[in-house]
């Protein structure tokens, strides 16, 4: 005869319901999960428009016209 044991005699039916903490857990969960893909979107887009335009506009060396020191009067 096979050893019954204490999970196969006594199982559970139903799930254990969801507290009130364990709802609000829940919910603060999904927002904060919902704002860091919002913001991983955004920074991603920002990321590939800056590449984008340092490939476009290459570095241009800095003129002694353009760093001209003020003269006293």
């Amino acid at each position: 005869m096979a050893k019954l044991e204490k999970t196969t005699i006594y199982a559970a039916n139903d799930p254990a319901k969801e507290t009130l903490i364990d709802k609000t857990a829940r919910i603060a969960r999904e927002i904060k999960d919902g704002d860091k893909e919002q913001r991983d979107i955004k920074t991603e887009r920002l990321r590939n428009a800056r590449l984008e335009n340092e490939a476009v506009i290459p570095d241009e060396p800095i003129t002694a016209a353009a760093s001209r020191t003020r003269t006293r009067r």
